[in-house]
C-alpha cells in the first residue's frame, strides 16, 4: 500500500470511527458539475493524469450535471471525508448562491475546505459578426436607439456575468435582459445566428470562433487585455468598469473533516500538477489561465469576491427561484 493511500484510510478511520476502511484500490474522484466536453472537464482530465502518476492511484473524473451545478456540489459535501472524493468547480456557486437562494443544502464555510486554486476563467462579451457595432460603445450607442432589443444571452442567471450585465444596464441607461442558455454552445450559436444580440460567455466556448470570423469579440472582462486576444480592448476600457470582477475560478474542493494531513497531501499534488507543461499547454490552447495556488488562497480570493459582489447584489434585487 503506499504512503498516500494509507494517509486516506488513516484518516477515514479517525473520520468516521466505525464505518470501515477503505479499501486499497479505491479511486480517487473528480467530481464536475458540468457536461463532459468543456473547458472544466478539460481541466479536470488533464489533471487527472498528472495525479495517477503523484498519487499512485486510480482518479477517475465524474460528471454530475445540473441544478447550476449544485448537484456535483451537494454529492461531495456528503461524500465520506477521506479525500477520495474531490469538487473540481468555479467559485461563484460558492460566491453568490448564498446571496441569491433562500435556501440551499450546503454551507460555504461549514462543509468545504479548498484544496488549490487551478484556474482563472476569462469572460467576454461577444456579438454576430453581421452585427452593426464593432465595439463596445458602438453597441451601446445601437441598444440606446433599440432599447427594445437589449436582450443579453449568459450561460446562468445569478452569476458573475449576470451582475456585471445588471451594472452595464445600470450604467447606461437601458434595460438589459438576460436570457440564461443552457450551455457555451447553445449561446454561441444564437450569437453567431444573430438570434441575440449580445452575449457574455467564458473565453474557452468563443476563442476559436472569434478566431475564425464567426462572431465578434467586443470587449474582455477584467481589468487587463488576455494575452489570447491582445487587439481586444477590455470593457473597462470602453469606458464602463461593471465587468471587472466577472472572471470565474476554477478550484478543488474536500469535504469538511477530511484530515488535515490528507489536505496537505492532496494540496502538494494538485500544485505539482499545475506547474506541469502539458496541463498548462492544455490550458492555453482551450482558453485558461493556469494558476495553481495553494488552498488558503482560494479562500482569500473568495472572502474578497463577497465583499465585492455583496452590495451590487442586493441592491439588484435578484433572487434565485430554482
Amino acid at each position: 500500500m503506499t504512503s498516500f493511500l494509507k494517509t486516506l484510510v488513516l484518516g477515514a478511520s479517525i473520520a468516521l470511527a466505525g464505518a470501515g476502511a477503505h479499501a486499497d484500490n479505491a479511486p480517487v474522484r473528480l467530481i464536475i458539475g458540468v457536461p463532459p466536453g468543456g473547458a472544466l472537464d478539460n481541466l479536470a482530465r488533464s489533471i487527472a493524469e498528472e495525479l495517477r502518476g503523484s498519487l499512485k492511484a486510480p482518479v477517475l473524473v465524474e460528471s454530475r450535471p445540473g441544478a447550476s451545478t449544485r448537484i456535483s456540489i451537494e454529492a461531495v459535501k456528503t461524500a465520506r471525508p477521506d479525500g477520495h472524493t474531490i469538487l473540481i468547480g468555479a467559485t461563484p456557486p460558492f460566491v453568490l448562491f448564498p446571496m441569491t437562494y433562500a435556501r440551499l443544502n450546503y454551507d460555504v464555510d461549514k462543509d468545504f475546505i479548498p484544496v488549490a486554486h487551478l484556474a482563472n476563467v476569462p469572460s467576454v462579451v461577444s456579438t454576430g459578426a453581421n452585427q452593426p457595432y464593432k465595439t463596445i460603445p458602438e453597441y451601446v450607442a445601437w441598444v440606446k436607439k433599440n432599447p427594445a432589443q437589449g436582450s443579453v444571452g449568459i450561460t446562468n442567471l445569478g452569476g458573475g456575468l449576470h451582475f456585471s450585465l445588471w451594472q452595464l444596464s445600470k450604467a447606461i441607461g437601458v434595460p438589459l435582459a438576460a436570457v440564461s442558455y443552457r450551455g457555451g454552445a447553445p449561446l454561441a450559436t444564437d450569437i453567431i445566428g444573430d438570434h441575440v444580440p449580445l452575449g457574455a460567455d467564458a473565453l474557452a466556448s468563443q476563442m476559436e470562433l472569434h478566431r475564425s470570423g464567426k462572431l465578434r469579440i467586443l470587449g474582455v472582462a477584467g481589468t487587463k487585455r488576455l494575452s489570447w486576444l491582445p487587439d481586444v480592448p477590455t470593457v473597462k476600457e470602453a469606458g464602463y468598469d461593471a465587468f471587472d470582477r466577472a472572471n470565474a475560478s476554477y478550484a478543488a474542493f474536500v469535504p469538511a473533516g477530511t484530515p488535515k494531513d490528507v489536505v496537505a497531501t492532496l494540496e502538494k499534488a494538485f500544485l505539482a500538477a499545475m506547474r506541469s507543461p502539458q496541463v498548462r499547454g492544455q490550458l492555453e490552447r482551450i482558453g485558461l489561465d493556469a494558476t495553481g495556488l495553494p488552498g488558503a488562497e482560494v479562500t482569500r480570493l473568495m472572502n474578497e469576491d463577497r465583499e465585492y459582489w455583496r452590495p451590487i447584489v442586493k441592491a439588484s434585487g435578484f433572487k434565485s427561484d430554482e
